[in-house]
């Protein structure tokens, strides 16, 4: 597992003797440097344009900084306290790392009541949880795990959700937790950790009173192999409005038989579903069939930028690097917002993506299409296959990625999701296997 943010990338870096106090402008650009690198961090694990070693510079940098914060001792530690009294998900990430790594329980306890209170900071605590080696959670975790307090326990859980550690017991309990969140969390964990000895525990879950534990128990059972009843209410959230459609048309339609997944996208289509909606849906479907419709709707600036990252999805295709991309519109407007109900999303979801040649892609469709079989479901250029999903974990665009790890979940049951979200150097040793 990832080592520590000291350690990750060679250094040996220790405290200051007293007779080198810190400099305090140093520091402080430490302090900002790292809040706005986290912030941009955030952004490209889900973006449509970084690879693994974009993420893999950035996550450098990153350590660097905050190699420079733990250097400082509680100086650091101090400075950073300051930057909480406007607290962003960013500024607890930053806090959390260096109250983890210097062991300080006291200042730990403070930041887990400030994301309590604050839960639009909840993602910066998770993510230093997810930074942090496991061999210096290990205490702190177990005692999360056994508080009396609900929301340390989802703490807990999350740290061990996002190192694929398998709380045990402690899981076990959660489950039938009075606390929805808690439930709601252990539910989809179950899912990320491949833990199929539980799949009771997701059929259970379907008549749950909170609807987010009902819709975490089916995608948990999907995950897990599932192709019956848990997969109907997946394709039931994918079909309507809210905050689970984006993850369940991400899953649902790579799990249904390709006839249902034609279906569903009909089903759309029929409820006035809306355009970008549709382009996402065929480009997750994969059916070659739908390419020349893509292709269509790369004319319309407000949808050629997503319409072109669903054709590379089903072909393979970078668009940029086989120069089938061109200069963006005179007239093109920043991309939607188009709230996907994912609360994790932070940026406009077509920023970074090529601007499609319609002309030069249909040419080069005419020239490749029968390579492409019409009523087989493609991922990245090739019938699903999981030989193809790990080399895109590898060589991947992160979002790519994302659908290469979902992928091989549902090819291979109780595999644990890949976490494309994790340190770089820890995922490039999960690649090769030295983790």
């Amino acid at each position: 597992m990832h080592s520590s943010s000291r350690s990750q990338h060679g250094c040996t870096l220790q405290p200051n003797p007293a007779d080198r106090p810190p400099i305090e402008a140093v520091i402080r650009q430490h302090a900002e440097d790292a809040v706005v690198l986290h912030n941009m961090r955030m952004a490209q694990v889900r973006a449509p344009h970084v690879r693994l070693h974009h993420l893999g510079r950035l996550d450098e940098r990153l350590a660097a900084h905050l190699d420079g914060l733990l250097v400082a001792g509680e100086f650091g530690s101090r400075l950073c306290g300051t930057a909480l009294e406007n607290p962003g998900a960013s500024e607890l990430f930053v806090a959390t790392v260096l109250a983890l790594e210097n062991g300080d329980a006291a200042r730990l306890e403070q930041l887990l009541a400030l994301a309590e209170a604050l839960p639009e900071t909840q993602g910066g605590l998770g993510s230093a949880f997810g930074w942090v080696a496991s061999g210096v959670l290990r205490g702190t975790v177990r005692g999360l795990l056994s508080s009396a307090t609900p929301f340390h326990r989802w703490v807990g859980l999350t740290a061990c959700a996002m190192h694929r550690v398998d709380a045990g017991a402690d899981l076990e309990r959660a489950l039938e937790d009075p606390h929805p969140g808690l439930r709601a969390r252990a539910l989809r964990t179950l899912g990320v950790l491949g833990r199929r000895e539980s799949f009771a525990a997701t059929r259970t879950a379907l008549h749950d009173r909170s609807e987010p534990c009902r819709f975490w128990g089916a995608w948990s059972a999907v995950m897990l192999g599932n192709r019956s009843f848990a997969l109907d209410w997946l394709v039931e959230y994918a079909r309507r409005p809210g905050p689970f459609r984006e993850r369940s048309l991400q899953l649902a339609l790579r799990a249904v038989d390709l006839p249902r997944a034609h279906q569903l996208i009909r089903d759309l289509a029929r409820a006035g579903g809306e355009t970008r909606t549709l382009i996402r849906a065929v480009g997750i479907m994969g059916d070659p069939h739908h390419v020349p419709w893509l292709i269509e709707r790369m004319a319309d600036p407000g949808l050629a930028r997503l319409a072109g990252e669903s054709f590379s999805l089903i072909t393979g295709i970078d668009l940029a690097y086989l120069d089938l991309e061109q200069p963006p519109p005179a007239a093109a407007e920043p991309g939607p917002g188009d709230d996907t109900g994912d609360d994790e999303a932070t940026m406009d979801p077509d920023d970074g993506l090529p601007w499609p040649d319609p002309a030069g892609i249909g040419t080069w469709w005419a020239a490749n299409a029968r390579r492409f079989q019409a009523g087989v479901r493609h991922f990245m250029g090739e019938p699903a296959n999981p030989e193809r999903c790990t080399r895109t974990l590898g060589e991947g665009y992160q979002r790519q990625r994302l659908a290469a790890g979902l992928y091989l979940c549902l090819l291979r049951p109780g595999k644990p999701l890949f976490n494309t979200a994790a340190p770089a150097p820890r995922q490039q040793r999960r690649l090769t296997g030295s983790d």
